[in-house]
């Protein structure tokens, strides 16, 4: 088996893998590329290739494709499955369709599961079998999670997924591995931190690919299936139709404190970009925290509303341009722009700012902090997080859950927001804020850290 070692461009915060192939001829494909392709096209500069091929997997829920756009701006030839019907042009491969690439070729295989057109994708050197990219279908411990088409369709591509991984499991012990969807994925049902394996390895350790025949699989996967963004829904039908090309690297305008009064009035929202601390201190009415970090697209396109105007307010040392190309990754193309000065611009200009309180371990060591600690807890993290271990009484309302709320379904009285690290907790107090609750704190930690402070241990099992 010849070694043929794809290029990985991870992205950590989807949790995903694009790949870029050398072809060997100043050449090169990439494989299921997100649109922000800065990274991508710098890893083939670096190399002198032409990105000739973009090829996909499926239709991807998690991120807008980048392969219209290099499809359109460097002419590289856009492969897909045959089913999906893409409304834009593209080379279509169905099970056992082939494309030669010169000295490598690919020959698909349909893998249906993640998606019923799902392909995966045989790599050949000359006629001996280099590798397998396998994009949503198996995945390094686990495989893709078959509820993102339709509830009606989980359990039918489920009971494909089973078939899609036993034919995968004819390929040779020694056959590398490179799926798109891994750690960090909320199209992964599960499974560890690296990216990358063997079809040998799977078969002696995924755990999905130890049980008895198809009905334990399928109740295996579901079970390891927690929520989803909303937008998951949307982005598979933007990407069948092609998503806009954009022009020029998205971009933040600068937008004056009346200007973005003006645009709250009529309805926009506002996401503070900034680090914890500094929402706490002081910030926008009505501004949902989401501080920038490697899953800021994620958490954006699970929070804000898609079709209102969006306004960031961000800290001075963040790039704007970073937070430009995140919001297009999940289809906020041209938010309307950003708070020019920052918060200090807001308040010069007379703008009211909100307060949040902000907690930790070493405030609740002082017995200044017992309001705080007698404060009803809301654990924001997923319900699995929650179930792993939570503080004693602790309520468990998963943050992209908070925002479809409304005030009856939520505690009254001071409230102690929880996540793993205080960024969701930050975005879940926000949430709280915009929907009346008034004495909100963050605490700044995990609930280990909580029950070290304060002596609580925490308690185990799913919320009642």
């Amino acid at each position: 088996m010849d070694a043929i070692t794809p290029i990985p461009v991870v992205d950590e915060g989807l949790g995903n893998s694009s790949y870029l192939l050398d072809l060997g001829d100043g050449t090169a494909l990439a494989l299921d590329p997100e649109r922000d392709l800065r990274t991508l096209r710098a890893e083939a500069a670096a190399r002198g290739l032409r990105i000739a091929y973009a090829v996909e997997t499926h239709l991807h829920a998690d991120f807008i494709s980048g392969v219209a756009e290099l499809a359109a701006v460097e002419g590289a030839e856009v492969v897909a499955p045959q089913v999906g019907e893409r409304a834009f042009r593209y080379t279509a491969l169905e099970d056992g369709g082939r494309l030669d690439l010169g000295r490598l070729s690919l020959r698909a295989l349909h893998t249906p599961g993640h998606s019923p057109e799902h392909l995966s994708y045989l790599v050949y050197a000359g006629e001996d079998l280099a590798g397998i990219f396998t994009g949503g279908s198996l995945m390094v411990g686990t495989a893709g999670r078959t509820d993102l088409v339709a509830p009606e369709q989980t359990i039918p591509l489920a009971r494909d997924q089973y078939h899609s991984l036993q034919r995968l499991m004819e390929l040779p012990d020694e056959t590398p591995v490179w799926p798109t969807h891994g750690a960090g994925s909320f199209c992964s049902s599960g499974g560890g931190a690296e990216r990358t394996t063997t079809i040998g390895r799977e078969r002696r350790g995924n755990p999905l690919l130890q049980l008895d025949g198809e009905e334990a699989f399928v109740e295996a996967l579901l079970a390891q299936m927690g929520t989803f963004p909303d937008y998951f829904r949307r982005l598979p039908e933007v990407n069948r139709r092609g998503p806009a090309v954009l022009a020029e690297p998205p971009a933040l305008a600068p937008l004056t404190a009346e200007q973005v009064r003006a645009l709250v009035a009529d309805g926009a929202q506002v996401v503070d970009a900034r680090p914890v601390a500094e929402f706490a201190a002081g910030h926008v009415p009505g501004a949902i925290s989401i501080p920038f970090r490697k899953v800021f697209a994620v958490w954006l396109g699970w929070l804000a509303d898609p079709d209102v105007p969006l306004v960031i307010v961000r800290g001075g040392d963040q790039d704007p341009e970073a937070i430009a190309a995140a919001a297009a990754l999940v289809g906020v193309d041209r938010p309307a722009g950003e708070l020019s000065g920052g918060m200090d611009a807001w308040t010069a200009a007379g703008g009211e700012a909100a307060h949040a309180g902000l907690a930790d371990t070493a405030g609740l060591a002082d017995a200044s902090a017992e309001g705080v600690q007698e404060a009803r807890i809301v654990d924001v993290r997923q319900a699995s997080e929650y179930a792993d271990g939570h503080v004693p009484g602790a309520l468990n309302l998963e943050l992209g859950a908070l925002a479809g709320m409304d005030a009856g379904q939520l505690p009254g009285g001071p409230v102690v927001v929880m996540c793993a690290h205080g960024e969701r907790a930050a975005g879940g107090a926000s949430l709280l804020q915009r929907a009346g609750l008034a004495d909100v704190t963050v605490f700044k930690g995990a609930p280990e850290d909580w029950a070290a402070a304060t002596g609580q241990p925490l308690v185990t099992g799913p919320a009642r």
